[in-house]
Formats: structure tokens, sequence, C-alpha cells
């Protein structure tokens, strides 16, 4: 398939053969968002056993700021896996990123605590989180590049949306099995030794995404990998507008996907003042709907534009952010703390929907992979990954509505940069 130009492929596959292409790459994505969202979810349990005792908000502040430090390995992950995904084929990048975040999650299933090995507990943790940011890094921009290049045109955002689907689905899954093992285990079990079955679960799963990735077939051809800009900087700066408008929204649709998704079930326990399980079973409820959400939003934009699915979310997310969190502040209804996040979770999917298809639009072949994901991954390192540590700051700080305004402000700025966007109705062509 090196000898024929991207559009000749596209032609020739069927739509069964894309169908497996995108359950290929999005088996990979799954497990590597699987491992590391397993992270935010057994914070919980885990913060006393690295960190030495102390107020349990200071125990989550120290745990949310190694979750954000393996968030600035993205953008290395991001330059690394794109240049090998230009140069070397969107494939082989895939399969070293799932490697690698299969090693992560082993080291931390195995890793002693504070009481073992002292300072070297939090410090054996950051590194194996900085490995898994590396490899995260990577994975977007690749699986969100080939998935855009195998995807039907006219239907590219139906297809590319499984790439959400996969990484809540990944996160949904983390979930999943934190409430399982809940049920299973007391809460001493869990907080002793029952957080480690979830990375060692991620470990194994990883080398069944391996098996399936080694079966696809290269969407990149020979030209656009042995062009002289394949996977440069240098290629990448002559795209320098592209790649400053997605750095722009993608600040604002980051930090709102997961303030609404992974610090949103702490955030529940601790300013909301729900149990553990009640914010865990509410928040599974919220991804699953938020994952199939995807697909249908995705196929909107085929039909209104990725510029107006765009607009929609940042002009909401504007408005809608401030009371939602202020309203989430005092709710004790599970099912109205439920209808209030699936808010929030609808307006993001305007964004999360297309997110890889309308990064993947925007750039040609030979530096697609980079240009996706070490934009993404430098927007998603200061603004998405720092927002837990953000939002957990300000709580301790007795400013926690600073936060609130934070993200509606982000929002806004990414209304403005998506007017900046091709006006078409279906977006551009790859």
């Amino acid at each position: 398939m090196d000898s024929i130009t991207e559009k000749q492929q596209g032609d020739t596959l069927t739509a069964r053969q894309r169908i497996w292409a995108i359950v290929g790459a999005s088996s990979g994505n799954l497990v590597e968002w699987f491992d590391f969202y397993v992270y935010s979810f057994c914070s919980l349990y885990f913060a006393h056993i690295f960190f030495p005792s102390g107020n349990p908000t200071t125990q989550l502040l120290q745990t949310a700021g190694i979750f954000a430090a393996g968030f600035l390995m993205r953008p290395i992950g991001g330059w690394l896996f794109g240049y090998i995904g230009d140069k070397h084929g969107r494939k082989t990048s895939m399969l070293i990123s799932v490697c690698m975040m299969c090693f992560g999650s082993l080291v931390i299933a195995c890793l002693p605590g504070y009481d073992t090995i002292g300072v070297w507990a939090p410090a054996l943790l950051l590194l194996a989180r900085l490995f898994q940011g590396l490899s995260v890094g990577g994975e977007y921009g690749t699986s969100a590049t080939y998935m855009s290049e195998v995807a039907a045109e006219g239907r590219k955002g139906f297809y590319a949306s499984f790439q959400y689907v996969t990484l809540i689905g990944g996160q949904l899954m983390a979930l999943l099995t934190v409430v399982v093992l809940q049920q299973i285990l007391s809460d001493q079990e869990l907080r002793s030794w029952g957080w480690r079955i979830p990375f060692a679960l991620g470990a194994a799963l990883a080398i069944v995404a391996l098996y399936l990735r080694r079966s696809l077939n290269e969407t990149s051809d020979s030209a656009s990998r042995e062009s002289k800009d394949a996977g440069s900087l240098k290629g990448l700066w002559k795209h320098r507008r592209a790649f400053i408008m997605v750095l722009g929204f993608t600040a604002g649709g980051s930090l709102s996907f997961y303030t609404f998704t992974t610090y949103m079930q702490k955030y529940l326990v601790n300013t909301s003042g729900m149990d553990h399980k009640t914010a865990s079973g509410l928040m599974t409820a919220a991804l699953f709907v938020f994952m199939l959400l995807q697909p249908v939003i995705g196929g909107l934009s085929d039909k209104i534009g990725r510029r107006s699915s765009m607009l929609i979310f940042g002009g909401l997310a504007a408005v809608c952010t401030v009371p939602i969190l202020t309203l989430l502040q005092s709710v004790h209804n599970p099912i109205i703390a439920f209808v209030l996040v699936m808010l929030a979770l609808v307006i993001t999917s305007f964004y999360t929907s297309i997110s890889g298809i309308l990064k993947a639009e925007m750039f040609p072949p030979e530096v697609r992979a980079l240009g996706v994901g070490l934009s993404y991954a430098v927007a998603n390192a200061l603004f998405g990954g720092s927002a837990e540590y953000v939002a957990l700051s300000l709580k301790a700080v007795g400013s926690e509505t600073t936060f609130f305004w934070y993200v509606s402000l982000m929002g806004a700025m990414t209304f403005l940069v998506s007017l900046m966007l091709h006006k078409r109705g279906r977006g551009l062509k790859l």
C-alpha cells in the first residue's frame, strides 16, 4: 500500500476494511487511556501510600501534581511519535506507544510505598507517569491521523469520532474497574493493595492491543514519508497558522473535558460531599452516555461543518460553565447532579467528537501526525493536565470559584479562535 496515494488508498478500502481499521486503531487507544486514567480514579485510594500522612486535600494535591507532570511529557511524546508516524509510518508509531504504556502501568502495579522505600516511592511513581505521559503524548496524534485517513469522505466526522469513543471508553473502563473493586473489596483492602489490580490489568490489555495493531494496514504513502519535510519541525513551521489555531481551541476543549470527567469525581466527593461509591456510580453512568454521544455529534458535524460544531462548544462553554459548577457545589440529589454533569458533557461533545478529524484536516500528510500530536500535546499539557491541580490549589486557598471562571474564559477563547476556521460546511478534505 506504500506505492499508492492517500486518496487512492481511501477509495480502495471497503466499508468492512474501514471498520476493522477503526477497531484495530481504537483498541490500542482504549488501552492507552484506560492505563492513563486508572491513576486518576485510583488516587483516592493510594495517595496515602506514596506520600506522608497529612490532610486528604494535600495528598490529593500531590497525586494530582504527578498526574499533571505526566502531561508535561506529552509535547515530547507528540513530537517524537509525530516524527515516527510521518517518517516511518502511522502503524509503527502506534505499536511503540502501546508498548511504552504497558511498561509504565506494570511499574506502578509493582511499586512499593513510602513506608518501604521512602522518597523513592513518589520519585519512581513520577518517573512511571512521565513514561506514560510520553506514550499518550504520541498516541493521540498518530491515532487521530490514522483514523481520519481511513475514514470515508463525507463521513469522516462520524468515523473519526470513535477516537473519543475509545478515549472515553478507556476512562469508563477504568472507572468501572474501580466500581467493581469497590463492590468486591472493603475500603481498607482497596487502600492497602486493591488499587494495584487495575494497573496490572491495563498492562495485560496492552498486549492484546499490540496483537490487534500488528494487523493494521499503513495509511501514509511512501511519497509523503520520503518528503524532506516529513516529520520535521521545519516542515511544520510552514503551517504555523494551523498549529497556533489548534493550540487555541484545544486549550479550552481539553480544560473543559478534564474538568467534567477526571476531576468531576473528586469534585463531587471533595466539594459536594458525596461518598466515593455514589460519585463513582454517577460518573460511570454519565461517561457511558457521553461515549454514546460521540458518533452522533461527530456525524452531525459532517452536515453542519466543523466550524459550527466548535462555535457551539465554545459559546455554550463560556456561558454555562460557571452556573453548572456553582450549582454542583451544593447539590445533594444524585439525579440532579447527574443532569448537571450531563449538560456539561453534551456541550463538551461538540469539541471531543471532532477533535481528531478537525486537527487532521488542517495539516498535509507529510507533517500531519506531528502537527496534530504536538499542537494537541502542548495545549493539553498546559491546560488539560493542569485542570485538577489548578482546581485543588484554588480550593486549598479558599478561592474555588475562581476556577469556574477560568474554565469559562477558556471556552470563550475557543469560540474566538473557532471563528477563524474554514467556513465550508463539511470541513477541509484530507
